[in-house]
């Protein structure tokens, strides 16, 4: 057994662009192996209050920390163009060598919609994610690229700052067709808690995308994401849950959603039950150490770990303390 490569999962929804930078610093000090960082144009309640420019956070966490880093997740095509996505993707890498991985997914109203345009249903979203996968491929090969696709258009161009090794491309997903695409175009998967049987659906599939090209994928990282609720007492945690990750309790799709402020609303309707099987509310770190670990037994790589509330320091050093040290692969 070795020990887990847990990472801090930044939101930037909740905190300022220093106070999340010293954050990631904290983290890793206490023995996070990483970071993801929060891609919002909008935080998902006002309550939230936050929502700064991820690609500038991450230089800054870059220049601070020493372990790996990536947005977990970003859409391209929307808000910027799939080649803005490479160009920011390749730049990082090459500032910051073998450490930024490009997480990417099909994209949620909430961030996308201020551009305006029509706002597609989900097969239209996972189509131009897999084009903009296409186009980010050709860039990061170097050399002249053009493109003429049914979503997007790219005229001849190249990335004049490439990396030696472009960024690994991972996706975020827990529907079988996406999985399976992204075992097959990419370089590892993204995903989020779940009952143990849809996580294992979600890896065949990815598993099997991934040998239809070739691949072998025990050799591709399986990424989580999970959010938690510690507090020193219980009634802190649930609180922390309620006022400040009420998202965490909607039952429902949330990608056509526009406003925070509409979030808000149904927010109103979120009773503690509604966490049962999406967050772990708890105010033991042991309870939290075995939930994590329930799911590195599934085969995830490295996971990502948020606590929902404000108090981000002394969730920090708890687990540096009492949790990471105890997880192990």
């Amino acid at each position: 057994m070795t020990q887990a490569k847990i990472g801090y999962a930044a939101m930037l929804e909740q905190f300022g662009p220093r106070e999340v930078v010293d954050y990631c610093v904290a983290a890793e000090a206490a023995g996070f192996s990483g970071v993801m960082a929060a891609d919002h144009f909008a935080p998902w309640v006002p309550g939230q209050g936050q929502a700064p420019f991820v690609w500038t956070v991450m230089a800054a966490i870059g220049e601070r920390t020493r372990g790996d880093f990536g947005p977990g997740v970003t859409c391209a095509g929307y808000r910027m163009h799939p080649a803005t996505v490479a160009q920011a993707a390749a730049t990082l890498q090459a500032t910051y060598p073998g450490r930024h991985w490009l997480g990417l997914g099909s994209g949620e109203a909430l961030n996308e919609h201020v551009v305006g345009g029509y706002w597609p249903e989900t097969p239209e979203r996972i189509a131009r994610m897999l084009e903009s996968i296409e186009i980010i491929r050709k860039l990061f090969s170097g050399g002249d690229v053009k493109h003429d696709g049914r979503w997007y258009k790219l005229e001849t161009t190249r990335l004049w700052t490439l990396p030696e090794t472009p960024p690994p491309i991972y996706v975020a997903t827990a529907g079988p067709y996406t999985a399976r695409k992204t075992g097959e175009l990419c370089d590892g998967i993204i995903t989020v808690g779940a009952p143990e049987e849809k996580i294992e659906g979600v890896f065949a599939k990815f598993e099997e995308g991934a040998r239809s090209a070739g691949k072998d994928p025990a050799t591709m990282p399986r990424i989580l994401q999970l959010h938690l609720a510690w507090a020193p007492t219980y009634e802190e945690a649930l609180r922390d849950a309620m006022t400040e990750w009420p998202n965490g309790g909607m039952k429902f799709p949330k990608q056509d959603i526009r406003s925070p402020f509409e979030f808000a609303a149904m927010a109103k309707l979120v009773r503690p039950e509604d966490f049962e099987g999406r967050l772990m509310i708890s105010e033991d770190p042991d309870v939290h150490r075995a939930y994590v670990q329930r799911f590195l037994d599934l085969g995830f790589d490295q996971v990502y770990l948020h606590n929902v509330g404000r108090d981000q320091r002394r969730w920090i050093d708890v687990f540096g303390r009492d949790v990471l040290p105890k997880l192990h692969r």
